[in-house]
């Protein structure tokens, strides 16, 4: 590999050892396209000048970058739909690279989804779809978009296998994907610890996560430690449910100690309001329905908490756990206002917005969907001429759009110059429904046209720069 002079490696989790996770080899694929390449996220740490075959070497077949020790399959177990599940793992994936990111120092991960068979596979092929690599690019392109902290996805190669597939039609492409994360030690790393009762493992996780992601936590302050990942998921939690989105699997093993999204597997954004609303087909409970997000979030929580009680006291840990609902709140408000593109005006008037926005939303139903409401009204009272001339115009009247429209108009908007972008020119906001999901990946199943799907992110781009949020 080449000597890359803007890239600063930091393979930080893996000198922790072998107790933390394996070497493992990386597949060997028939095939190498390039299907998305993200060299905006490369920029950050170093890696925009991989020519093309430079990135399949890196991507594709894993050869090691500079600095870096060779890819190792990261070990933890995890709640799994609330039963505890001793026997994951890195399954079909690694930890392939940490290094720094460029202005914030940063330690970031790249990591695979896709890349073969680990010790923790359990006898499945190690391999990712097409179809699910497709969908891992677009779900945190878009959640990037809207504000959510999340993963990004780096590298999306076809690798030429032919798969078989139970709930798809099989055989189906192959794909290895990249995603550049903030971190990858999960909640579940921290519960295998507990599981084999390695008091020490726990102190060393702790300095780990301390020292890399959460500085301001003294050493070893487990109490501190999980306050700052109770902020962290708080944070999360409340841009998902601004987001009008469902993570699906919201089990211990994919929940991180930095609060940040980062595997996708089935996922969905709100067509319209409804708060049963599922992402998984075999979610039949609706464990992890949209509206009972903050309460799965908050029961992972409680399992790191029992976890850290191995070195923790009772009491501290309890406090830090009990600060996850006003965290929630908190965040909650904060992500509507950022949604609407208004300031804040105290603590009772912004609850009052958000309050209003959600009874709007659910009386407008599916006439309304999700995104309509925030794309019509953003900037509050800027865009009251251009909402009320919109295709929603007579959705919006009645008691329930009075109260919303006095909550919003209180607010002063917030960079308005944003209205100027030319998305805001359209009558249709830009969105991520499954229907749209399915057509894309249909071109490329039927037509290898991947047309739908560049300009897909295209018009996500677009969205993001008029947005100008920060996760």
């Amino acid at each position: 590999m080449p000597v890359l002079d803007a890239c600063r490696p930091r393979p930080a989790f893996f000198q922790l050892g072998d107790e933390f996770g394996d070497a493992v080899k990386p597949a060997a694929f028939p095939q190498h396209i390039t299907r998305f390449r993200n060299n905006r996220a490369a920029m950050t740490v170093g890696l925009e000048g991989l020519t093309d075959a430079e990135w399949t070497d890196a991507f594709g077949r894993f050869t090691p970058l500079p600095g870096q020790p060779g890819p190792v399959a990261m070990r933890y177990h995890g709640h799994q739909f609330r039963s505890y599940n001793p026997d994951l793992g890195d399954g079909r994936g690694f930890l392939a690279a940490q290094m720094l990111e460029t202005g914030t120092g940063r330690l970031l991960d790249l990591a695979t989804k896709g890349s073969g068979r680990t010790p923790w596979s359990r006898g499945a092929d190690g391999r990712l779809t097409l179809k699910g690599g497709v969908r891992e690019v677009l779900a945190p392109l878009m959640l990037e978009a809207l504000g959510v902290p999340t993963s990004r996805p780096f590298s999306l190669i076809e690798t030429g296998e032919a798969l078989e597939r139970q709930d798809e039609p099989s055989p189906t492409r192959s794909a290895v994907l990249v995603r550049l994360g903030h971190s990858h030690v999960r909640f579940g790393t921290f519960q295998r610890a507990a599981y084999l009762e390695r008091r020490d493992q726990i102190e060393t996780l702790i300095e780990h996560v301390r020292a890399h992601y959460h500085p301001h936590v003294a050493e070893g302050d487990a109490a501190g430690l999980l306050a700052a990942v109770v902020e962290a998921s708080a944070r999360l939690t409340a841009r998902w449910i601004a987001a009008g989105f469902v993570h699906g699997v919201l089990n211990t093993d994919n929940l991180n100690v930095t609060g940040e999204s980062f595997d996708y597997g089935p996922w969905r954004f709100l067509p319209h309001y409804e708060p049963g609303f599922t992402a998984a087909y075999f979610d039949q409970t609706g464990l992890y329905a949209f509206a009972r997000q903050p309460e799965a979030v908050f029961w992972n929580l409680t399992q790191l908490g029992g976890a850290l009680r191995m070195v923790g006291d009772a009491e501290p840990l309890t406090d830090a756990l009990n600060g996850f609902g006003p965290a929630y709140i908190r965040h909650l408000r904060a992500a509507f206002l950022m949604r609407l593109g208004v300031k804040s005006l105290g603590e009772a008037a912004d609850q009052r917005l958000v309050d209003t926005t959600l009874a709007l939303l659910r009386e407008g139903g599916e006439a309304l969907r999700w995104e309509p409401l925030f794309f019509d009204w953003f900037a509050g009272f800027a865009s009251s001429e251009r909402a009320l001339r919109g295709p929603r115009r007579a959705l919006y009247q009645g008691e329930a759009f009075d109260a919303f429209r006095f909550a919003l108009f209180e607010h002063e908007p917030d960079r308005p110059e944003r209205l100027e972008h030319p998305v805001f020119r359209a009558d249709e906001p830009e969105e991520m429904l499954i229907d749209e999901v399915e057509a894309i990946w249909a071109a490329i199943a039927e037509r290898d046209d991947w047309t739908p799907f560049s300009d897909k992110l295209a018009r996500i781009e677009a969205w993001r720069g008029a947005l100008g949020f920060s996760a």
